[in-house]
């Protein structure tokens, strides 16, 4: 068979392949002395996703593998389909919680870890900017969200495919797997304009860890195509707010919590740790830091300190100075920060039993019902 073009043969090869993984019969043969039994129904559901297809990107849903579709099934992408019609989550699905856990498995080498370690944030940032959800980052362990980079065969029912084309995919809220991404390693990320910007498919993807579909709308985050936009001067756009508020409602304003008074004689601190000689004391949503020089800061929101932190009312607070460790309790939560870096250095213990002992280096947290018992 002859062709004109290297277009023409393009989209041979493309309408081959297409009828090759659906098990249809051409509407050529490939050679006059073979044939492939034709099935009916089988080109019906072929022609019915295409026509699909070219409808979802706007092009003229004439079911033909025109020059166009074929250009545009050539285009970087998530790696998952195009189309919600695909049924690849189950509708309406979504994390039962709002605070989430995330965890960075391994790096790639195009960025430093800085670098990679701030796109994730921005990312997940987001997304936290719109709703009520919370994401803390997790240095040990299994998070609710595990990041890694992989590349062809790495580990899932979904091999990369190697530079450009599919560029990263993730699943769907759930147990195991689910909500994991992974990152095509054989592209090459940045964090510009250049190749593949991390920031915009982690965006991308960590909308479909939080279960949301493409969409068809070109200027939404979720479209399937690659589209670079710059983390700084980047809005979330209305169709994926939208989407992400449908399933967990909008981000609650600010809180209408009082300020505590330091002089209020009735005054009680939910949790005090002292670091150094320095005061940490924490009441309600806020934080005081109250140092041994008696300079006297104001109250701050808990989250304008630590930005991984949820506005949480804690139970109790501890610091190590052996092991240069600050530990927040709340309920069957423990966060443990490294001084003095803490706001990067996070690590989140979460208690499974109504008896349970954590561990991290040499330092050791046992908690029973309505005690708790710290040993360095």
């Amino acid at each position: 068979m002859y062709f004109s073009s290297c277009v023409e043969m393009n989209v041979f090869i493309a309408s081959v392949f297409f009828c090759w993984i659906l098990a249809i019969s051409l509407p050529f043969p490939l050679h006059p002395k073979i044939t492939v039994g034709p099935r009916p129904e089988a080109i019906s559901n072929f022609l019915t996703e295409l026509k699909y297809m070219q409808s979802f990107f706007n092009l003229e849903g004439n079911g033909q593998m025109t020059s166009e579709t074929f250009e545009l099934m050539k285009q970087p992408r998530c790696g998952l389909p195009d189309m919600a019609g695909y049924h690849f989550f189950p509708r309406k699905i979504k994390w039962p919680m709002l605070n989430l856990t995330y965890r960075i498995v391994n790096y790639t080498l195009d960025l430093s870890w800085e670098e990679v370690d701030q796109a994730m944030h921005e990312a997940f940032q987001v997304w936290s900017d719109v709703t009520p959800l919370h994401f803390t980052r997790i240095f040990n362990g299994t998070a609710d969200i595990m990041i890694s980079f992989g590349s062809k065969e790495h580990g899932d029912i979904l091999p990369f495919d190697g530079p450009l084309g599919q560029l990263a995919h993730a699943f769907p809220p759930g147990d195991n797997i689910g909500g994991d991404v992974h990152f095509d390693d054989d592209e090459t990320w940045t964090n510009d304009s250049r190749d593949f910007n991390l920031f915009v498919v982690a965006a991308h993807e960590f909308g479909h860890t939080l279960g949301l579909h493409h969409s068809s709308d070109p200027e939404a985050l979720m479209y399937p195509l690659y589209t670079y936009r710059g983390p700084k001067e980047f809005v979330l756009p209305e169709d994926d707010v939208e989407g992400i508020q449908a399933l967990y409602g909008p981000k609650k304003k600010a809180s209408s919590a009082i300020i505590p008074q330091r002089c209020d004689p009735n005054f009680s601190a939910d949790a005090v740790a002292d670091i150094h000689g320095d005061k940490i004391i924490f009441k309600d949503i806020f934080v005081w830091h109250h140092n041994y020089q008696m300079i006297h800061e104001d109250w701050m929101v808990i989250d304008s300190v630590w930005p991984e932190l949820p506005n949480f009312q804690f139970d109790a607070a501890y610091y190590s100075p052996e092991k240069d460790l600050l530990f927040l309790f709340r309920g069957e939560c423990c966060f443990a920060f490294i001084h003095p870096n803490f706001p990067s250095s996070m690590f989140l213990l979460r208690r499974t039993n109504t008896c349970q002992c954590y561990s991290y280096s040499f330092v050791k947290i046992i908690t029973f019902p309505k005690c708790r018992i710290v040993t360095d």
